[in-house]
């Protein structure tokens, strides 16, 4: 099991516009730093490996969001960025870090979303797990 702390707003991948000639860029400009974020603090934890994890992957990671003055939601983000686009960004950080061979390799998410009480950023876990 590896486990490690990013600080930095979590940004969702996904999203995408139009800039013309066909070509579509990622419509927030948060997600180059923040998947670079996840990448440096996923590859400092592969240090402490002999190779990439491999085999069948838990991904367990807990957002925690910048805390507005007030939500309509109350003490949990039920609103934008959507969890699954926050989830995208790091599982393609995890892989381009070198910590796990691919993301495809994670076969179970367990992840939600905060109003942080300290820095904002993600708490992420990674566990191999035994084939069913």
């Amino acid at each position: 099991m590896i486990s490690f702390f990013v600080e930095g707003i979590p940004a969702p991948q996904g999203s995408k516009r139009h800039v013309g000639y066909g070509r579509l860029v990622e419509s927030s400009k948060k997600l180059k730093p923040w998947r670079a974020a996840v990448a440096a603090a996923a590859a400092s934890a592969a240090h402490a490996l002999e190779q990439p994890l491999d085999g069948h992957l838990r991904l367990i990671v807990r957002f925690e969001l910048p805390a507005p003055k007030s939500s309509r939601f109350g003490n949990r983000p039920a609103g934008p960025p959507d969890l699954d686009k926050l989830v995208r960004a790091v599982d393609d950080a995890l892989t381009d870090s070198g910590l796990i061979v691919d993301d495809a390799r994670i076969v179970t998410i367990s992840a939600s979303k905060h109003w942080a009480t300290d820095e904002p950023g993600a708490a992420i876990t990674l566990e191999t797990i035994e084939a069913p």
